[in-house]
């Protein structure tokens, strides 16, 4: 199937050109489970697990992010092996502008994290003039070209999916393994869970509105583009689009 990205004109305006050989061909096909999902960026900071994670997420006050900026963020999150969920922040320490569950797995995502390139193309068939690109509800879902399914845009966050953004509320940009939500703590580790560890990535991004029917998001990478091996950081893109 052709990829949605490399069709619509108001797509391919979207697009921000590569500036380097990063595209280049990453070295093995590994990268799968947790460190594949480490492997999206080079982790500033790398934030740790189980008590610690909680301890350093907890001291913190939520008027202080670990990183002071004002660039939006999206968070991508779920079980090792559940479906992964997308949000997006206008402000971390707020609740997120845009929350869906991706109809996805999180073993998938890792699959394509270790081809170099990972974009995820939302569209959206609802047109309404009385609400923004990011309040629609059904989205079509595309991952580098390949549909993945349909998904709706969550109003309210689940219980899970708060318990993840209580943790990291605050925190710019990381990746790791969080503590599991009060109800699967007893009897039950981090790793033993019915669907594995929980893992998040969280990063910065530059957003680009094409126009009130498309935006984009670019994932800001703090590699400074000196490395060239196989440890080289995937580039992720995030595209939104209302059919006209």
């Amino acid at each position: 199937m052709p990829s949605l990205i490399d069709g619509p004109v108001s797509l391919r305006s979207l697009l921000r050109p590569a500036t380097d050989d990063r595209r280049t061909k990453h070295g093995g096909g590994g990268g799968g489970g947790v460190v594949g999902l480490f492997k999206m960026f080079k982790l500033v900071p790398l934030l740790t697990t189980g008590s610690k994670m909680a301890a350093l997420l907890g001291r913190h006050s939520i008027n202080k992010p670990l990183l002071a900026d004002h660039a939006p963020a999206v968070t991508l999150f779920g079980h090792r092996r559940g479906r992964l969920s997308l949000a997006i922040h206008e402000d971390t320490r707020a609740p997120p502008a845009f929350l869906i569950e991706l109809p996805m797995l999180a073993a998938a995502l890792h699959k394509e994290m270790a081809t170099g390139t990972v974009k995820l193309a939302l569209e959206s068939d609802t047109r309404s003039a009385r609400r923004r690109l990011l309040e629609e509800y059904v989205w079509a879902v595309y991952c580098n070209g390949r549909k993945a399914g349909y998904a709706i845009r969550r109003k309210d966050a689940s219980d899970d999916e708060r318990h993840v953004l209580r943790l990291l509320r605050g925190v710019s940009m990381g990746a790791g393994v969080l503590p599991p939500p009060p109800a699967e703590r007893e009897g039950a580790t981090p790793s033993n869970g019915p669907d594995g560890e929980l893992t998040y990535m969280r990063a910065r991004v530059e957003r680009v509105v094409g126009s009130k029917d498309s935006e984009a998001f670019y994932m800001i990478n703090p590699d400074d583009g000196s490395d060239n091996g196989a440890d080289s950081a995937a580039e992720l893109s995030i595209f939104l689009v209302r059919k006209k």
